[in-house]
């Protein structure tokens, strides 16, 4: 078995399981328990480690490009309720619900229409139900008794995809692999934008244990913190169901400005200079005149269509035509800004009427960004 080297002192007293005899024993059978998905090659065995039900998973070759990963969804829908499981009490200490982005129920979804978060969170249920489509009704209806519609059905498939987002971390295994797992225990560690474990946790051959080694020092009794990676807010919210404290770095917004088609862009592609992504002008270190901490090229391509120049253009061209860049700038900036007022000042749409944690998670982050 796998050990978890890690201090109980490091978490959170929020998460920190309690110390008496019965929490004790069940910790240190968590402790033992690494859950990883089997190779590729492993496809038609499937039982070593993970799905002990190996027989049962055999028809699983009759379908083309199934990837490890999704196989692993199948295993954690019925592993949840098998009363026979070795991973049994791991499965009982997991949430019936997860709460990501994924779950937000149709008020909340409402209240971010227009944002990108809004796009994200429809754009990947999208995809999970495409796939859910594509695989769970025809195993349910080819094999019934393996697959049982009860079981297979699209809410517990969207439960066994927000395990794995939220809950799954990055392990280097001794042969220098690195596996998608699920580690009981060191699955409590949250994210922050000042981590103290930015790397990869490693298992370590001859302790059979699973070490993680600090950027940073951490003290006893203090919440120890991990890098989940440089996401967006957005992102973080979408897939693990929460919105990191401070200023995020990585929070962007995409524009793609139509080229108008008198553009001339010399050598370079289109693209390279009418999709943009800008973040908070306050992360940017250039505050100069005629910078406003934002992205070189956005104002560059401004500034050369405005004035009808080539690109790329390096130099100012008059005081005018940057009032004209600045005009431009408002007119993409200000509606966001506005329907983001709106929903703040409309009653309908705030904290007093709503008691749903999803529409109050998704107004926190457009309120956010204002």
């Amino acid at each position: 078995m796998i050990k978890l080297k890690i201090k109980f002192s490091s978490m959170s007293k929020k998460n920190r399981i309690p110390d008496n005899t019965r929490h004790r024993e069940l910790r240190q059978k968590l402790m033992k328990m690494i859950l990883w998905p089997p190779e590729p090659s492993q496809k038609l065995r499937c039982s070593r480690p993970m799905l002990q039900r190996g027989g049962d998973f055999h028809i699983l070759k009759e379908l083309d490009g199934l990837s490890p990963e999704t196989m692993l969804l199948l295993w954690s829908m019925m592993e949840r309720y098998n009363s026979e499981s070795k991973f049994k009490i791991f499965f009982e200490t997991l949430p019936e619900t997860f709460n990501t982005g994924l779950s937000f129920g149709i008020e909340a979804l409402a209240a971010l229409e227009g944002t990108l978060l809004f796009e994200e969170i429809i754009q990947a249920k999208e995809h999970l139900r495409m796939q859910y489509d594509v695989l769970c009704p025809l195993l349910c209806n080819k094999h019934p008794d393996i697959f049982q519609p009860d079981l297979y059905t699209w809410d517990r498939f969207l439960w066994a995809c927000e395990l794995w987002y939220s809950n799954s971390m990055k392990v280097v295994f001794p042969d220098e692999k690195l596996k998608t797992c699920l580690v009981p225990v060191a699955g409590l560690l949250n994210h922050s934008l000042c981590p103290h474990i930015i790397r990869y946790g490693r298992v370590d051959s001859a302790s059979k244990a699973l070490k993680f080694s600090l950027s940073r020092p951490c003290r006893e009794g203090e919440q120890c913190y991990l890098s989940y990676g440089n996401f967006s807010s957005s992102h973080l919210i979408t897939f693990y169901g929460f919105m990191p404290k401070g200023e995020n770095l990585y929070d962007v917004i995409p524009l793609d400005i139509d080229a108008p088609q008198s553009d001339d862009f010399g050598n370079s592609r289109e693209s390279e200079w009418t999709a943009h992504m800008v973040r908070g002008t306050w992360f940017s270190s250039n505050h100069e005149l005629f910078n406003y901490g934002l992205p070189p090229p956005l104002l560059n391509y401004l500034r050369a269509t405005l004035n009808g120049s080539k690109l790329p253009m390096e130099t100012f061209v008059d005081t005018e035509n940057e009032m004209a860049v600045l005009e431009t700038l408002c007119s993409i900036f200000d509606p966001m800004l506005e329907g983001l007022g709106v929903l703040e000042n409309d009653q309908s749409f705030g904290f007093q009427r709503s008691t749903a944690k999803d529409h109050i998670f998704g107004l926190g982050f457009m309120f956010s960004w204002t």
